[in-house]
């Protein structure tokens, strides 16, 4: 994603109405995205905890959207200030800021920019929530979103996006978010989860999802949100750079889908509806930070091998015992690790910028620049979540008890449940005045009330 630029005078842009509005319709279907999650997630989980799994999705739209307000934006894309943070009190309650002002170098006005910064820093979080499913307080993870976007998400924003960011000025490619969202949530999931531990039952009793058309209609509309993701990350449409990355996340997710359910039935003998909605989604990662670099077809490389290494990878927790409810680690961590690196390799030089990767004559240098930014990201949000976790789990506790996680976290923490079935049927059979005991009417109907 560009951050502001310098222009000289003689090329300052203006305010273009049809840049302003496709940047808002995009703005908008990022925000979809995080409701998406909640269904993709929610599907995913028991039928006890469906209600929870929405919930910690849905909450990041408030909190949030009132951080990056009061301070949020102006950490993320304020004046650098060591290469590390911004700051800006202009952007503090997004107060000094002209209606018509301009984003610095573009055509689209500071508002804009902002807001669909924002749903950035709103899915962030939620992606984090599917490692955690069945066992957090929902006060507690509320109250982690707010310390884990101030400390870790909004700097880590400034470093890979903003101008004097020290990843954005060593040259990492990452074009809509694969460190700064991915591989961020992704460490961050296991630094959570390694604090917490595992649910109860795991690798013991059967956790499938209680509604896989719910996670298709999840996947189905985050893949649509995607193209606003990605493909609204150029900032505008004057160049043609946002063209070839809509078709690279249709391409690499078409390709990651195929690869998925090639391994799966390679792998375990049957094509399913999960690993066709979690290939899906693992190609959309892939492609969020390598598909303005990259070609076409280079986006099918990209897709395919994510969607391998991801299938793969979510068996790791089987293997090494760290309990990751819903593959947010082997899709989002593996995912974005995969398509960050993949720009080494990958990279064409003739799309959103001159840098080559290894296969087009640009040798090892982009693929080194791409290793520090995956692994200085993954460290540092892996450390600061785990470190939070365990702050806010010996203060207020992070789980809910034994009892409550085994009797359903919906109950106890929203006092609801997902589904009603008191009206589904079930009515006893009306009884026949006239009959005698003993008869075959009154027979029936005993069998009935049975």
């Amino acid at each position: 994603m560009p951050p502001g630029i310098t222009t000289l005078a003689a090329d300052t842009p203006t305010l273009s109405a049809a840049n302003t509005g496709f940047m808002l319709i995009c703005s908008a279907l990022v925000m979809l995205m995080t409701p998406a999650l909640a269904f993709f997630y929610g599907g995913m989980v028991r039928v006890k905890s469906t209600l929870n799994m929405l919930m910690m999705s849905f909450i990041s739209l408030g909190i949030v959207t009132i951080l990056w307000v009061l301070y949020g934006f102006s950490v993320a894309f304020g004046t650098d200030i060591g290469s590390v943070v911004g700051w800006s009190s202009d952007y503090l309650g997004l107060s000094g800021i002209g209606i018509t002002q301009l984003w610095d170098g573009y055509t689209i006005p500071v508002y804009v920019f902002a807001v669909f910064q924002l749903m950035f820093a709103v899915i962030t979080p939620a992606l984090i929530s599917g490692a955690l499913a069945d066992r957090v307080k929902f006060t507690s993870w509320a109250l982690f979103i707010t310390l884990w976007v101030t400390v870790v998400y909004f700097p880590v924003a400034h470093w890979v996006w903003g101008a004097g960011g020290w990843l954005y000025e060593m040259g990492v490619i990452d074009f809509a978010g694969g460190t700064a969202v991915h591989i961020n949530a992704g460490a961050a999931a296991l630094g959570v989860i390694l604090v917490i531990g595992k649910r109860v039952g795991f690798k013991k009793d059967p956790m499938r999802p209680h509604s896989l058309p719910l996670v298709m209609l999840g996947a189905g509309l985050l893949w649509f949100g995607w193209f606003g993701f990605n493909a609204g990350s150029w900032l505008g449409n004057d160049d043609g750079v946002g063209a070839v990355m809509f078709v690279n996340t249709q391409v690499a997710t078409a390709a990651a889908m195929l690869a998925w359910l090639g391994y799966e039935k390679l792998r375990h003998g049957s094509f399913t509806t999960l690993g066709a909605a979690s290939g899906a989604v693992a190609g959309l990662v892939a492609i969020t930070p390598s598909g303005g670099a990259v070609s076409p077809l280079g986006a099918i490389a990209v897709g395919a091998i994510a969607g391998v290494l991801c299938a793969m990878a979510v068996g790791l927790k089987y293997r090494f015992g760290y309990d990751d409810s819903l593959d947010v680690v082997g899709v989002h961590l593996v995912g974005g690790v995969a398509g960050s690196l993949l720009v080494g390799l990958f990279a064409t030089g003739g799309v959103q910028s001159e840098a080559k990767g290894l296969f087009y004559g640009g040798g090892l240098e982009q693929l080194g620049k791409q290793a520090v930014g995956v692994f200085a990201v993954l460290a540092y949000s892996l450390v600061a979540s785990a470190v939070l976790a365990f702050l806010l789990d010996r203060t207020i506790g992070m789980r809910v008890t034994e009892d409550d996680e085994i009797s359903g976290i919906d109950q106890v923490e929203h006092a609801e449940t997902a589904y009603d079935f008191s009206g589904a049927g079930g009515g006893a059979a009306p009884r026949t005045t006239s009959s005698a005991p003993g008869s075959t009417a009154a027979a029936k109907t005993k069998k009935v009330d049975a």
